[in-house]
């Protein structure tokens, strides 16, 4: 299959999983057409038995790196917040799961961010995770058990 054709059948796909994401068209059209440009560079090194499987993997990837670079990218604090206000409707709840969200994330590994994406958010089953990620069931089942002790002691940590 060629990358247009593929772009004709999964497109669509990759566009409604950055939509998700990002939460913004413009955004989530640049991501989109950067997934089939990493496509386009990788190609001949990429198994193509999947491709649905590696599109979805590299539009989460790509998502997850907008996400970042974005919070990289506030020039101040003060910034930051003022962007999160402007985008966010119920403010305060939503900054409060942020900050629990961050430091949550931040004792993990990168790939068990995008494994609880994956499963709680996308609904996956432990065992499409595993696959999609390439590691076991009961590997990715340890990481996401990690990360529910690490959510139970930063929310003990909120309550302090």
């Amino acid at each position: 299959m060629d990358i247009e054709e593929l772009y004709q059948r999964y497109g669509p796909m990759v566009m409604r999983r950055c939509r998700q994401m990002l939460k913004e068209e413009n955004e989530a059209l640049d991501a989109t057409q950067d997934v089939f440009v990493q496509l386009l560079k990788r190609r001949d090194s990429l198994k193509m038995t999947h491709p649905s499987s590696l599109l979805y993997r590299i539009a989460t990837n790509q998502c997850l790196n907008r996400i970042r670079d974005r919070q990289r990218r506030a020039a101040t604090p003060g910034d930051e917040f003022l962007e999160r206000v402007a985008v966010l409707d119920d403010t305060e709840p939503r900054l409060e799961a942020r900050s629990v969200l961050d430091r949550l994330f931040g004792r993990h590994q990168e790939s068990t961010r995008t494994m609880a994406v994956l499963h709680f958010q996308d609904g996956m089953t432990l065992e499409e995770v595993a696959a999609e990620v390439g590691m076991s069931v009961s590997g990715v089942r340890k990481r996401l058990r990690g990360l529910r002790a690490s959510l139970d002691e930063v929310v003990k940590e909120e309550g302090e």
